[in-house]
């Protein structure tokens, strides 16, 4: 090995919309960003509905815009139809919904990432994680907390962690043979990570129709511990536009009045369109029916569980018998392109039948698809093996976001890509800190180093045991190469740290400041076993998580993270100053008409006066959580101590882990009583 490619601070594996933010996270705080993709034309690409928000999804995109994230410039810069959901209840599940120019995202979403300093994009698949042992013991809760068999796909990784030290990330190889030094990398891997596609009897390797999978990471990861599994999505067809008879549908119109995701879109000024409603009916059904057997989801081909929110259609039909209709919302997909987008008709089942079941829907009589509408399984690393930080416990730099969480929807992914680049970031600021440089640059290479194609080796779908071995053999020896390269680097700089783990402080939203402190605190705490969708409902602090007061709650934490300036933050202080100062005045005369305030804020005045009781209530049992949130549980904590704790509770506590009492107390299954039991016991 004559040299390297590069080092970089962090490398993000995937560039959807968890690797967009996260890899502009470390980019935007001054870190050397690398961006590993297979396809640099489908960066930002909306796999499935052409759509940013919805209820508690537009509250996402408004807190990543607060954290200093790029999805609501994005859809600012895209939209072409905004919609208010749920004007008619209160504000606390209001949500913003737009329609997006998909084509118009992607090409933003590109333009972005290749003209942000910092950062940098290739066109490559990564296949394995280099790592070395740290002097760090693994901690205890570091294997999945799910029972064992109840993860669809299960594959278990390493369960014997007595004595073994924890990993630390120093490199990754991607299939071409690259090998790239990194202080932390954030895998997004999407529905890529050992994809397959099923549109009736067909099925092939690929993460989108058309579009590879990627293996040998899954292979990887279980290698280093991690428990995996396979869960499922799916997609509906996409009709040609002019094939529709329009005068047939419902028209289904946006609303006149557009508010902005991001707080700093002044005003929007896009072409609008409108969308239509159509609905399937009892021959649609009885089509559905009769070819059930020929659907991958009840023939067994598939072992992933789909979500259960989104279900396709022929799970409708099965499982809702004796509805007579079910609505289809037909949504154009961009100005420049004649494809529509049938969403809540997503199918595996086969073309001929897709064909036939939609062309008995009105105004679908002479509708020709243009793609398919199919179902993808893909491989999940199981929640509960991360920190609330996104970091996972096995192996130190290593942060996972979106879809290999568990998670659907781009919303969901985004938000925690932010939350898992941010936190890279600090730890990569605090490793160059700890261990210095990465690798020596060459002499005469002007801090560009060459790079290193050892003999790589392509991992196949499903690999033998000779064919694992051989790929763990190459693995062995490539970190093996690359830490003693890293490790003679860093002591001629003068640092003795290379097994070392940095001490760093990760952000961490909490479930009273962000739905993305919920999201992430469902995963790592009770994990998932299907994709996992964010609904109001899981908020209980709802009243508090807005859509309108993202930045009041979260621009502290992009100031700390970097993503935000200090004037910036001022302005925030200034602009909720003068809403301080309205409610003040409502709360005097509550029938006080608006002196000449904006009227946005004006608007947030009177919800903030109209449930201020509400508030003060929630912030009691917000103060009490914070107190339960503080106290800190030892890893080492002996449940076997507390002789009156029930047996459920006391296996659920050990395998979970918990780090704080609150934690524990939000574990699916444990009673209150025992949580009074370790309160006592850690005094």
């Amino acid at each position: 090995m004559a040299g390297y490619y590069d080092f970089f601070d962090v490398a993000v594996v995937g560039a959807g919309h968890a690797g967009i933010e996260a890899a502009l996270a470390c980019a935007r705080a001054g870190l050397k960003t690398i961006v590993i993709t297979q396809s640099i034309d489908a960066i930002g690409r909306m796999s499935c509905n052409p759509s940013i928000g919805g209820i508690a999804k537009g509250n996402i995109v408004r807190e990543i815009d607060a954290l200093g994230g790029e999805m609501a410039h994005l859809i600012d810069k895209s939209m072409i139809q905004f919609r208010m959901l749920n004007k008619s209840r209160g504000p606390a599940v209001q949500a913003p919904r737009s329609q997006a120019d998909k084509i118009t995202y992607s090409q933003l979403a590109r333009k972005t990432l290749e003209t942000t300093e910092n950062l940098y994009t290739l066109m490559d698949t990564v296949t394995d994680i280099l790592t070395t042992a740290s002097t760090t013991p693994l901690p205890p809760d570091s294997d999945s907390s799910a029972e064992i068999g109840t993860i669809p796909g299960e594959k278990r990784g390493t369960q014997n962690t007595a004595g073994e030290m924890r990993q630390k990330i120093t490199g990754i190889v991607t299939e071409r043979g690259r090998v790239i030094p990194v202080r932390a990398a954030v895998l997004t891997t999407g529905t890529f990570l050992g994809g397959r596609i099923f549109i009736g009897e067909y099925d092939a390797p690929c993460g989108r129709v058309g579009e590879p999978a990627a293996f040998g990471l899954t292979a990887s990861l279980q290698r280093l511990g991690f428990t995996t599994g396979r869960l499922k999505t799916g997609t509906p067809p996409r009709i040609l536009k002019r094939t529709i008879d329009f005068s047939k549908l419902e028209l289904n119109d946006g609303d006149t009045t557009i508010i902005p995701f991001s707080f700093d879109t002044e005003k929007v000024e896009r072409p609008l369109v409108p969308c239509h409603v159509v609905y399937t009916n009892e021959e649609t059904h009885r089509i559905i029916r009769e070819n059930i057997g020929r659907s991958p989801l009840y023939s067994g081909k598939i072992s992933g569980i789909g979500p259960r929110y989104c279900p396709s259609i022929e799970d409708k039909v099965m499982r809702f018998a004796e509805r007579e209709r079910h609505q289809i919302f037909v949504e154009p997909e961009g100005l420049e392109t004649d494809e529509m987008y049938l969403n809540g008709l997503s199918s595996s089942l086969p073309e001929c039948v897709q064909d036939a079941f939609m062309r008995t829907m009105s105004g679908f009589e002479n509708a020709v698809q243009s793609r398919p509408g199919y179902a993808v399984e893909y491989d999940y690393v199981e929640p509960t093996q991360l920190y609330p930080s996104l970091e996972t416990k096995r192996v130190a730099g290593l942060f996972n976001a979106g879809q290999i969480n568990g998670t659907s929807g781009y919303e969901e992914a985004a938000g925690q890509g932010l939350v898992a680049g941010i936190n890279a970031g600090l730890y990569a600021r605090a490793h160059a800190e700890c261990c210095g440089p990465l690798c020596a640059v060459p002499d005469g290479m002007h801090g560009v180093i060459a790079s290193a194609e050892p003999g790589c080796f392509t991992p196949k779908a499903v690999m033998n045991a000779a064919e694992l071995h051989s790929f763990y053999e190459i693995s062995e020896k490539t970190a093996a190469a690359l830490n003693s390269l890293e490790k003679q680097a860093q002591a001629d700089a003068g640092y003795n740290a290379f097994s070392k783990i940095p001490e760093w402080e990760p952000i961490v939203l909490g479930r009273d400041e962000a739905y993305i402190g919920v999201l992430i605190d469902d995963l790592v705490t009770l994990g998932t076993k299907e994709p996992y969708r964010m609904f109001t409902a899981r908020a209980e602090y709802r009243l508090k998580l807005r859509h309108d007061t993202a930045d009041r709650r979260l621009a502290k934490y992009a100031l700390k993270a970097g993503l935000k300036t200090q004037q910036q933050i001022d302005k925030i202080e200034e602009k909720y100053a003068l809403l301080d100062e309205m409610v003040s005045m409502l709360l005097k005369n509550p029938g006080q008409k608006n002196p000449g305030y904006p009227e946005q804020l004006w608007e947030t005045a009177k919800i903030d006066c109209k449930y201020k009781y509400y508030i003060e209530k929630q912030d009691k049992r917000i103060e009490k959580m914070h107190r339960m949130e503080n106290v800190r549980i030892p890893q080492d904590f002996d449940y076997g101590a507390i002789p009156s704790l029930s047996a459920e509770s006391r296996l659920k506590l050990e395998k979970v882990r918990p780090l704080t009492l609150g934690q524990a107390e939000r574990i699916s299954g444990i009673r209150n009583s025992d949580i009074m039991l370790l309160m006592v016991y850690l005094k």
